[in-house]
């Protein structure tokens, strides 16, 4: 391929450049000469070209016919096969040559009217391009049509920033014609076989494409632009075109070419730049306005600043000591801040993104479009104060420095609010000028309704059982032990209540029977695009293990909203050029069933029923709103650095985000449900206020013939078992021999379900399932815990506990219809039975009176006053070892006096002795008696007969007395008593205890 002399190779760049050609001068021969000029060096590069595929088809099949002369074919098939290489190679041949042919002719015929190379100092009157909210009438933002420029001598601009420039946009620019054939190869092969996006332009191209034609990314343009590259490489040198690549090129904002550009971002000349920031400059040009160092992509501007660095050092500009020390530069804390006059400045960056990646920068900044978005400023308003009035606490109290909130209409798509940070122009602090709504982020557990979503699709139920006990999940790596929020386990459990209250062990086992794979299905097909690499993410997925971007997240939650339909996110509502034509317009949409309604509602009733969760959150937390269904549900991740709060009603879904941008942590116990539903609510209250109440549709109710499925774990029944022989209980077995045994089969959800097919039939061989035996290990050891048990049940009956067992029993006396006088009471029996007796119980009407443990096993008692004079039953009950019993029962006519109520002294011990500083001491007492008793009193008295009182208790209220004794007694000895008077006025006195004070 052959080059005009005066091209330098990169050898020469090295060396110096060559001396220019003063810009403009002109090459003979006009618009004839131009076009002749570009032809012969399309023609030499292409026929180059084919030349090279000649030679490549040739040792090709040359090889291959080697390759076969060794091998065992015979002479024809070796005579065949070189036929129809020789064939073959000479069809693909005239192919590359008629498509060559083609491509001259096409290019020929697009560079006939093209401008002349000489206009390019002309210039269109821009106009500003002005975004608009929804209603048309607010001007959220302008993008200026005066562009700052300064021009700069080539040699003003530092060597860095030349190389940096070239080794990032162009690195052949000084050995191509004004285009590289290879990477415009590479571009139509990514941009029509891969089906993404990839840029193929040179440095010419660029500054053609930015200074002369318009920005519409059709073929017929690009084929103008190559025709112009190539007429400008032949009239200018390649100085001359890298300074006016210099001073044209737009680099964000208002600032056009590198003077400006240095000047507008770091206050500086581009000759004081130093290496850090001259080559975050050179990242600028390929995306301005993604790129940004205001915007909302800086970690991607970083990151090609990084990579662009390493270029440098691989081409041998700079030493890798260099390239470190430019990376260690904080150099966005270099930049120049502003602030502009700006309404939701988050969502206008994502708009002026939108519309340069549709457009180009030339056109949004200086095209005079008029764009209407889907933002709703009064909603816009609602958002900002909601994060701002929860701001403050956030801070002080849990260390979360910002918040981002999205809120959508899930039945267009329409974005109606967007803050990406809580301020935009701090980014000091903050980092307020990125938009976390656009960047990836831990959910936590505010995934987890997509997890359970995808169960139920896949059959499983609100009200399936699964066992909330830790368990070991078996991974391809380490075992696996989540373990729930509060620490504590809840046994068996629907998947309604465990969603609800966000448990995550049964969380983990919803993600492994909906499926791994089919849950990321379902969730890119609500949306999401950040699960792409799919062996980044295990069984945490469901806990918030993978990111999510806050759009993409609330825009999910929509579709649960509209029962199962997916909108795509709509910012944009329509585009006018400067002269009022309309370039684009939304229009409504279905939108994508991507689920079943019946399986959204059961998700939002789960979502939507506050009493399902208050035993986790209480009744009334802030994912409830006054008199209006919502559903709701928070996140928090693992280290506390991420809360969130996504919630819907048929009309309106809104996320939010709290943490901190630069990923520290928050305070320990900053739970989504105290950092960000504030939040949530805040703007949900204000934005639905006098809009009407709209109700959730309730799910099908869904009757399996599995019980599982329906929320029960299976029949139980209950066994009366005696203890003694271990056999069924009969009608003579006593109470106090019966236990009751639950007979139960208790098995994990793997044993009753098919996880695959969970409507089909159970598996076969339940046991070989990976998670089996790990799932069922603590569910058996919960059931034996719980006294469940697989035994079977006994067939036998109690044969020690029958009739002829029995004990015996007479009462000799008192003979049946006595009259007892004295509450002193006693017995004489006769008992006896095949095992012995072991002890007999009396009662007088059901009240137990005394129990009498040795032979004869009579009665010696006290009729408590309780028992009031009359006809009473006396009875008797005898009991052998193993509890057989019998009794026998007499008639008594009670008429005795009551005896005076007894006190017992717990405190202090009769003789005890204490010093004068013990006091004061306490005393207690327990009287048997309080009917019909009205005081008290408690007396001392000393050994010389002295009486005084020590406290009076009037009415008393309890038969236990408990009180101080203040002042300590004179030396001596001491008796402690007690008077007891009843209602009538008669007065007893209790039973002395003497005490010593020394």
């Amino acid at each position: 391929m052959s080059f005009p002399k005066r091209i330098l190779s990169p050898r020469d760049w090295k060396n110096g450049r060559p001396k220019p050609r003063s810009l403009g001068q002109q090459n003979p021969g006009g618009n004839e000469n131009r076009l002749k000029n570009t032809l012969i060096i399309i023609k030499n590069n292409i026929f180059s070209l084919l030349g090279l595929i000649f030679l490549f088809i040739k040792n090709m099949a040359k090889r291959t016919y080697s390759g076969y002369q060794s091998s065992s074919i015979n002479r024809h098939q070796r005579f065949l096969f070189k036929k129809i290489a020789a064939y073959g190679s000479v069809g693909i041949l005239f192919a590359v040559i008629f498509f060559s042919i083609f491509s001259v002719a096409a290019l020929a015929w697009f560079s006939r009217d093209l401008p002349s190379p000489d206009k390019l100092l002309e210039r269109q009157m821009a106009q500003s391009t002005k975004i608009y909210d929804r209603t048309g009438k607010t001007i959220l933002y302008e993008i200026y049509s005066e562009k700052k420029r300064t021009l700069v001598e080539l040699s003003d601009i530092p060597d860095f920033v030349e190389q940096a420039t070239i080794v990032a946009e162009d690195k052949g620019f000084y050995t191509h014609h004004g285009f590289d054939i290879k990477g415009i190869i590479r571009t139509v092969w990514t941009n029509l076989i891969r089906g993404e996006k990839a840029g193929g332009s040179t440095i010419t191209q660029q500054f053609i494409k930015n200074a002369i034609l318009s920005p519409e990314k059709t073929y017929t343009r690009k084929l103008k632009e190559l025709a112009l590259s190539i007429q400008l490489e032949r009239k200018f040198t390649k100085d001359e075109i890298l300074k006016m690549y210099f001073n044209e090129i737009p680099y964000g904002s208002t600032a056009y070419g590198i003077q400006s550009a240095s000047q507008t971002f770091f206050g500086k000349n581009v000759q004081d730049l130093e290496l850090a920031e001259g080559v975050l400059l050179a990242a600028l040009p390929q995306a301005p306005t993604r790129y940004s160092p205001s915007g909302n992509n800086t970690d991607d501007l970083i990151f090609r600043q990084q990579y662009i660095l390493d270029a440098m050092v691989k081409a041998g500009h700079i030493t890798e000591e260099e390239a470190q020390k430019a990376k260690e530069v904080d150099v966005l804390a270099r930049i120049v801040p502003r602030r502009e006059a700006i309404i939701a400045p988050h969502f206008v960056m994502y708009v002026k993104e939108l519309l340069t990646e549709k457009y180009g920068e030339k056109m949004v900044e200086q095209g005079g479009l008029k764009v209407h978005t889907t933002i709703d400023v009064e909603k816009q308003k609602f958002a900002e104060e909601a994060i701002n009035e929860n701001a403050e606490k956030n801070l002080t109290k849990y260390n979360a420095s910002n918040a981002a909130l999205v809120s959508l209409d899930p039945k267009t798509g329409q974005i109606l609010a967007m803050v990406g940070s809580k301020d935009y122009f701090n980014t000091t602090d903050i980092d307020g000028n990125v938009n976390v709504a656009l960047r990836p982020r831990q959910p936590g557990s505010s995934f987890k309704p997509i997890v359970y979503t995808a169960a139920f699709q896949k059959g499983f139920t609100p009200e399936t059982i699964l066992f909330d006990l830790e368990t070991t999940f078996k991974t391809d790596t380490k075992d696996y032990i989540p373990h729930n929020y509060n620490g504590k386990e809840n046994g068996p459990i629907s998947m309604k209540k465990a969603l609800a209250g966000s448990l995550n062990i049964p969380a983990v086992k919803t993600l492994y029977l909906a499926g791994y794979n089919y849950t990321l299905d379902l969730a890119e097909k609500m949306g999401y695009t950040t699960f792409k690499d799919r062996s980044r993410f295990g069984l945490s997925l469901v806990l918030g293990g993978g990111e999510v971007k806050l759009l993409e997240h609330t825009n999910a939650f929509a579709v649960l909203a509209t029962e199962g339909k997916f909108h795509k996110n709509v910012a944009i509502l329509k585009i006018e050029d400067n002269l009022g034509r309309v370039l684009d317009e939304w229009k409504e949409e279905d939108g994508e069933q991507v689920l079943d309604a019946q399986t959204t509602r059961q998700t939002t009733s789960v979502l939507s029923d506050d009493s399902a969760r208050s035993y986790i959150f209480g009744a009334g937390s802030p994912l409830t709103l006054p008199g209006r269904p919502v559903a709701a549900k928070t996140g928090t991740t693992n280290d506390w650095r991420d809360g969130w709060t996504m919630g819907y009603t048929p009309s309106l879904v809104t996320g939010v985000w709290t943490g901190n941008n630069n990923n520290d942590e928050m305070k320990k116990g900053a739970d989504g449900v105290l950092v960000a539903a504030p939040i949530w609510n805040a703007f949900m209250r204000k934005a639905l206020k006098d809009t009407s109440v709209e109700s959730f549709t309730a799910p099908e109710t869904v009757v399996s013939d599995k019980p599982i499925l329906n929320g029960e774990l299976g029949p139980e029944t209950i066994v009366k078992i005696d203890k003694y022989t271990g056999k069924l209980a009969t009608e003579f077995t006593p109470q106090t021999f019966i236990e009751e045994k639950k007979i139960r089969e208790v098995h994990t959800i793997l044993f009753y379900v098919d996880k695959n097919n969970p409507k089909g039939p159970p598996s076969e061989n339940p046991q070989n399932d990976p998670q089996f035996a790990t799932w069922e290990a603590p569910i058996q050891k919960w059931a034996e815990e719980n006294k469940y048990t697989l035994a079977e049940i006994p067939t036998e009956y109690d044969d020690a506990h029958t009739l002829a067992n029995k004990p015996m029993i007479n009462m000799l006396s008192p003979s049946n219809n006595s009259t007892i006088n004295s509450r002193e009471i006693s017995t004489q029996i006769i008992a006896s039975a095949p095992r012995g007796i072991s002890r007999v119980e009396y009662f007088i009407d059901d009240q137990l009176i005394e129990t009498s443990r040795a032979y004869p096993f009579n009665l010696w008692g006290t009729i408590p006053n309780s028992i009031p004079n009359g006809f009473h039953v006396l009875r008797a009950v005898a009991y052998d070892d193993i509890d057989n019993n019998n009794s026998t029962e007499i008639n008594i006519n009670l008429l005795a006096p009551k005896l005076p109520p007894k006190l017992n002294w717990a405190n202090p011990r009769n003789n005890s002795t204490f010093y004068a500083n013990s006091f004061p001491l306490t005393i207690q007492a327990t009287l048997s008696d309080l009917s019909n008793i009205t005081e008290v009193v408690f007396f001392s008295k000393n050994y010389l007969g002295n009486t005084s009182v020590i406290n009076t208790f009037s009415a008393p209220s309890s038969t236990d007395f408990s009180f101080q004794w203040i002042t300590a007694p004179s030396p001596g000895t001491h008796t402690l008593y007690a008077e007891i008077q009843d209602r009538d006025g008669v007065k007893s006195k209790s039973g002395e205890i003497k005490i010593t004070v020394l």
